[in-house]
């Protein structure tokens, strides 16, 4: 029986769809011409005069200080969270569940509103801090589920053998949890990383002077007239993000082959 060939040319055409704009994106970060309408030949004008805009690396440096910080506390307060869920069962952990998992279905504009009248109403001054805090906020909800499902598989016997072999609850924290938690707490962290740099709307609510970031940065560039920096930038954010997933792609593929030797 001849296999159907339509699985093959969805396929294609999904990828079609999705990677075609990105494509004409980087095309036209190398064109010479102010707009996209015309074609006035290869140029590298639009990347040396990226390089050269000191609003955008300063937005990029905020940008990446507020989501490594708040990637940071999230992981650390998401996991603490997702094991209290996970150890204790009362009615008390089921509106903790309930705190955890509301930021994930709120709307975004919502809870920048939200965030916003209570950042002014206790009279705190808008800036990096209030976009870390708002950051941390959702960014825990996410690493909280993503270590919560990884709990789902795990053998509370382990810790009890631990502990009945003389292990502190310090020890079997350290030697035992954490390092079955890893990969879930890591992948939290990622995503977490990923939703911070990502993140326009809550942003937008809760920034103050001196604290832009870069989509902040970016929109305002889109209002003023700016698509070919625009370009050149998503350029420069698509080429580092492939050596990122290149680079742990080939780290994990040798840490495999060392395993197998």
């Amino acid at each position: 029986m001849k296999r159907s060939r339509i699985p093959l040319y969805t396929t294609w055409a999904v990828l079609i769809f999705f990677y075609l704009p990105i494509g004409v994106l980087i095309l036209h970060s190398f064109n010479a011409s102010r707009f996209s309408s015309s074609w006035e030949g290869f140029s590298w004008r639009w990347y040396i005069r990226l390089f050269a805009e000191r609003d955008i690396w300063f937005a990029l440096q905020n940008t990446v200080i507020v989501a490594l910080s708040s990637t940071i506390v999230s992981m650390v307060l998401g996991s603490i969270a997702a094991y209290a869920l996970h150890r204790y069962h009362t009615r008390l952990q089921r509106v903790h569940y309930t705190l955890i998992y509301t930021p994930l279905v709120v709307p975004d504009i919502l809870m920048g509103i939200s965030l916003l009248l209570f950042f002014v109403g206790i009279g705190m001054q808008l800036g990096l801090i209030t976009i870390f805090l708002a950051h941390t906020s959702f960014c825990v909800s996410y690493v909280a589920m993503v270590v919560l499902a990884r709990l789902q598989d795990f053998d509370d016997s382990i810790l009890e053998a631990a502990r009945d072999l003389g292990a502190t609850w310090w020890t079997t924290t350290w030697r035992v949890l954490l390092p079955l938690l890893a990969p879930g707490i890591a992948a939290g962290g990622l995503l977490a990383f990923t939703l911070s740099i990502d993140d326009f709307v809550i942003t937008f609510f809760v920034t103050g002077p001196g604290a832009t970031t870069l989509p902040i940065q970016i929109y305002s560039m889109i209002k003023h007239g700016s698509p070919p920096l625009i370009n050149a930038l998503s350029t420069l954010l698509l080429v580092v993000t492939f050596l990122i997933v290149w680079l742990v792609q080939h780290l994990t593929q040798e840490e495999h082959r060392h395993e197998v030797d």
